[in-house]
């Protein structure tokens, strides 16, 4: 599936407009018609192009609609439902538990609403404005996808602040992931951020070199404010080249004391979200290093590929509030139980983990065919417990795309996902059954098929 928009007016580059689910949320069929109907409904009000509102701000966005059925899906099977997979009384499944084929769906829908007016000496006040929602509700709690204010020249290059994407997230899941059927898998996996709130980025002008175009671009994140012995930052370095048919990505991210997560849709928080608890954590950090590349072998065939390298330093787990109800912190690769060389209860332990994804689509008029692999590669860890690091995921998708016209697009897909073994999912996955629905401590083996639609503006 691929979908394409105008870039917001206050984006130097083109800008993603779409990503799969992270996990589809239970819906009934008749909401999936009603929705259908919206989009089509809008897509009478609206051409397929931007939306222009007074000299000074544009309208994009879309909306997006999507079934998909598949097998060995287990609603509920763990004991503690929605728990992070990190704390080990999430382990334990339900005994007994019924599992088999469901259907879900999921509704997106993001407008972008850019800003652009021209300054003295050639130089332009950008800005731009996006949230995103998913099935009616804002789709990550507490954070926003953009709202930053910036200043522009075409010698000089881009300054942005505020809230904002980051690259190693954006440009994976789109173009790179999405025209492939894999964007949830590759783009929101792994040990990078992709929500930033509290940002400063720098993006230069377009360069040649090497008769090609190059851009290069810093982010700097300083996190959310209130915290002093583990103070929150990220760095993230980006450099975009293309030459013909030829384009490469190239992203480095590196935090300290943000939320240890292997979410790479995550945004950027504190190691909690209670500063009050600076002094009883220890403090933590991640990264990642991405390369991408995509490549056009003849105007109907294209390819890609990329390969990430994640790494975790672990997180210890503490209790930050005690009694009936007691809260902990967010820790990560955990030997539960265990203490380390300094005498340190529940100890968490460094982890690098690879991961792998290819794709190929093939352009015939209004038809595109598409098929993508990601694979989440076992993780390298001296924790004596079994966290997942034994765990490898193979996804394998293959998809049809129609664009019917104005804005519209219709959709077909399927998949199928292989772990190497029964038991807690990679530590590349945010969670067990993420981006497939299929948990492998139920089955190691399932597939899905499902439709969609896509309405951009």
């Amino acid at each position: 599936m691929h979908v394409r928009s105008l870039p917001p007016a206050s984006s130097p580059l083109t800008r993603p407009c779409q990503a799969a689910p992270r996990r589809p949320s239970p819906r009934t069929g008749a909401s999936l018609r009603r929705l259908a109907v919206v989009v089509a409904a809008a897509a009478a009000c609206f051409p397929a192009a931007a939306v222009d509102i007074g000299p000074f701000f544009t309208l994009t966005g879309f909306a997006k609609a999507e079934m998909v059925r598949g097998s060995n899906v287990c609603d509920e099977c763990q004991k503690e439902p929605n728990e992070n997979r990190q704390r080990e009384w999430a382990d334990p499944l339900v005994y007994g538990k019924a599992y088999g084929s469901d259907t879900s769906t999921t509704v997106l829908f993001q407008p972008y609403l850019g800003m652009q007016v021209d300054l003295p000496n050639g130089f332009k006040a950008v800005g731009l404005l996006s949230q995103r929602w998913r099935d009616g509700k804002v789709d990550i709690e507490g954070a926003i996808y953009e709202r930053n204010i910036g200043v522009r020249h075409e010698e000089y290059g881009t300054l942005s602040i505020g809230a904002m994407t980051s690259r190693s997230w954006a440009v994976a899941d789109f173009p790179y992931a999405s025209d492939f059927g894999i964007s949830d898998a590759w783009a929101s996996s792994g040990a990078g951020y992709a929500l930033l709130g509290h940002a400063l980025r720098y993006t230069s002008r377009i360069m040649d070199v090497m008769d090609g175009d190059l851009v290069l671009e810093a982010t700097y994140d300083t996190g959310p404010s209130g915290w002093d012995r583990n103070d929150p930052w990220m760095l993230e370095f980006w450099g975009k080249y293309t030459r013909g048919g030829l384009m490469i990505d190239a992203s480095v991210q590196v935090s300290r004391n943000g939320q240890p997560v292997s979410w790479g849709h995550a945004p950027f928080f504190g190691l909690t979200t209670n500063p009050a608890d600076d002094d009883i954590l220890g403090g933590s950090s991640q990264g990642i290093f991405q390369l991408m590349a995509r490549y056009y072998f003849t105007p109907k065939i294209e390819a890609t590929a990329g390969v990430r390298f994640n790494r975790w330093s672990g997180a210890y787990a503490v209790p930050t509030t005690f009694g009936r109800g007691g809260l902990w912190n967010n820790m990560f690769n955990v030997d539960w139980g265990g203490t380390d060389a300094n005498g340190v209860p529940n100890p968490g332990y460094p982890a690098r983990t690879t991961d792998l994804m290819a794709g190929v689509r093939y352009l015939h008029g209004k038809w595109a065919f598409n098929t993508g692999m990601v694979y989440l590669g076992k993780a390298s860890t001296d924790n004596p417990s079994e966290r997942g690091q034994s765990n490898s995921a193979l996804i394998n998708t293959v998809g049809v795309d129609y664009n019917f016209g104005h804005g519209i697009r219709f959709y077909g897909l399927a998949g199928m996902v292989h772990y190497d073994r029964k038991g807690l999912a990679p530590l590349s996955m945010p969670s067990h059954n993420a981006f497939t629905n299929v948990d492998p401590r139920v089955a190691t083996r399932g597939n899905w098929f499902g439709v969609g639609a896509v309405f951009t503006f």
